[in-house]
């Protein structure tokens, strides 16, 4: 058997931001297990863990009531041949905390989710456009999304032609889109917010504008849900979505993802109407039992837990720490920490104050040098004031290496090529 994942997986991995050109060259090859918020590699090295699973793990890796659910289930059956209860208990739990939805289904990926979504508002309002935020970076593997991405290559013009694109906070560029496609767009689907906080009542606004124009308002909260706030930023920002889809941290690293929708859309993937039939989401694997049984414990802890509270707080000690690292080591003006305290990121710079990809290689070569991988922050549960006093330290040292480079040349600092785009058109 060959050393080279990429002998065997296209890319070395199953997702392309755990890819090679993605981490430094000192970043562990492999990852064999995670305790709460470390991990570590296949040679036994312990790592303090940022990045907690494509930031899957809210809860910290290992959550035992999360686990024992799961295992529970999995003696009782991972999957049937018709709906177990757990599928509708665990849907119900769900529309018990997004108050916009009505109905739920289930997938195992949010790519799959997002799809289904606009798959639902072409079939709810008979028209074929759909409108996505550029800004935001990923919404679906699927080719009416990485249609407008640089990596579009395989994706027929035909299909390009239907997705058209906004950007975040720019209102007056979304009334231009419908006043250009009138009776055109089917959807409009976005992120509530990455980095930026929503300006000038522009989620209210795009909402309003989806109405007017009769457009479904699509909302992805694949990374925003169960982090931003408890019943999905949609609720902290106060905005009503006809569709919401949710995922990564929903069942603390079981694949579970899901749709929640208003039923006048959501009962067109039914079999109780008499309008034209839309096949929607149907796959073998969309409720495996012991996932849907590990969300429902993930749910219950969020619930019961200051879960949510406990990530603000945590990343806001985080970009303190960090931000006054930088400012220790002379570089506040080339290196910041910000964004949203539950989501915070960095920004890295050279010395012309240009965002660099060799100088944020550099930043994550010195951190994993220091036994922290930090390709971003997803604060967790698991993360304390302790994990963040050492990721501070670690920045402290990190940060004087950068601003040596800064001042002598990145060259003689980086042991191996930057880190790349996702989206690029040739590697």
């Amino acid at each position: 058997m060959t050393s080279d994942p990429h002998r065997i997986i296209p890319g070395g991995a199953h997702t392309y931001s755990k890819g090679d050109d993605q981490f430094p060259s000192n970043a562990p090859r492999f990852l064999e297990r995670g305790e709460g918020a470390h991990v570590w590699d296949d040679h036994d090295r312990r790592f303090l863990d940022w990045t907690m699973g494509l930031r899957t793990m809210t809860l910290g890796y290992g959550a035992q009531a999360v686990n024992a659910a799961a295992i529970a289930q999995i003696a009782r059956g991972a999957n049937f041949g018709r709906p177990s209860r757990l599928e509708m208990d665990a849907a119900g739990d769900l529309l018990d905390l997004i108050p916009a939805g009505d109905m739920v289904k289930f997938a195992k990926n949010g790519s799959s989710a997002t799809t289904a979504a606009v798959k639902l508002a072409r079939a709810h309002t008979g028209r074929d456009l759909v409108a996505l935020c550029s800004d935001h970076p990923f919404f679906s593997y699927d080719d009416w999304a990485i249609a407008v991405t640089r990596c579009d290559n395989g994706i027929p013009r035909a299909v390009k032609d239907l997705t058209l694109t906004f950007r975040y906070n720019d209102l007056a560029g979304v009334e231009r889109l419908f006043e250009a496609h009138p009776g055109g767009i089917a959807a409009l689907i976005m992120e509530a917010a990455t980095t930026d906080e929503p300006r000038d009542g522009f989620l209210h606004g795009v909402e309003a504008l989806c109405r007017a124009h009769g457009a479904v308002f699509i909302l992805d909260e694949m990374i925003t849900g169960f982090r931003w706030h408890l019943n999905g930023a949609q609720t902290l920002f106060g905005v009503t979505p006809d569709i919401s889809t949710f995922g990564k941290g929903i069942a603390n690293g079981f694949s579970v993802a899901a749709m929640v929708g208003k039923r006048a859309i959501m009962e067109l993937g039914g079999i109780e109407h008499d309008q034209k039939r839309t096949f929607l989401l149907s796959t073998t694997h969309g409720a495996e039992n012991h996932a849907l049984a590990a969300m429902r414990a993930a749910l219950r802890i969020y619930r019961d837990e200051p879960v949510v509270a406990h990530l603000w707080r945590i990343g806001g000690l985080l970009i303190d720490g960090l931000n006054q690292a930088a400012g220790e080591a002379g570089v506040g003006m080339a290196f910041r920490a910000g964004g949203f305290p539950c989501s915070p990121v960095v920004t890295c710079m050279d010395r012309d104050g240009l965002v660099s990809a060799p100088f944020r290689t550099l930043w994550l070569q010195e951190m994993v040098r220091r036994g922290v991988l930090a390709n971003y922050f997803a604060p967790s549960y698991a993360h304390t004031a302790t994990e963040v006093e050492i990721t501070v330290a670690a920045a402290r040292e990190s940060l004087r290496v950068y601003a040596r480079a800064l001042q002598d040349g990145i060259d003689g600092f980086l042991e191996g090529p930057p880190v790349k785009p996702v989206f690029r058109p040739y590697n």
